[in-house]
């Protein structure tokens, strides 16, 4: 298939597609004038990114995903791992925290003692460490203010 048609089949510009290829996350053959052509192997490929981005993955991460010689792919598997524990850990704090929001009678959440709790463990922690839970952009907003 075409790089529009590939583009098209999972809702991506194929500017994308052509920067995953400058990464090394694609390799798609080439017709005789030179027309990229994607087939299911490219398929299979653009899913398991787009998956593993949606996983929070980085472009470099999933390149070593993708790589089957990486010496360093269990570990930074292995980190991926830790990373998802650690997120689904949050969002199930936020969960309950929305949850008890939602059922509170309270008008101002932040002074219901119930839902103080969802957030003790920072009011007790060393504020050095109270962003490193947020994802990258959020870090960069609490930290730059």
């Amino acid at each position: 298939m075409s790089i529009g048609d590939l583009a098209s089949r999972f809702g991506l510009a194929t500017h994308v597609l052509r920067h995953w290829e400058d990464v090394g996350l694609l390799a798609p053959e080439r017709d005789g004038g030179g027309r990229r052509r994607y087939g299911r192997d490219e398929l299979v490929r653009v899913a398991i990114i787009l998956r593993s981005q949606a996983a929070g993955m980085s472009l470099e991460q999933i390149g070593v995903l993708l790589d089957a010689e990486a010496p360093e792919r269990h570990l930074v598997l292995e980190a991926h791992i830790a990373d998802l524990d650690r997120r689904m850990t949050e969002m199930q704090r936020s969960r309950e925290m929305t949850l008890h929001a939602l059922s509170c009678r309270a008008h101002d959440v932040a002074n219901c003692p119930g839902f103080k709790k969802g957030v003790q463990d920072m009011l007790d922690g060393d504020p050095s460490t109270l962003v490193q839970g947020l994802p990258a952009t959020a870090r960069r907003t609490a930290v730059l203010g």
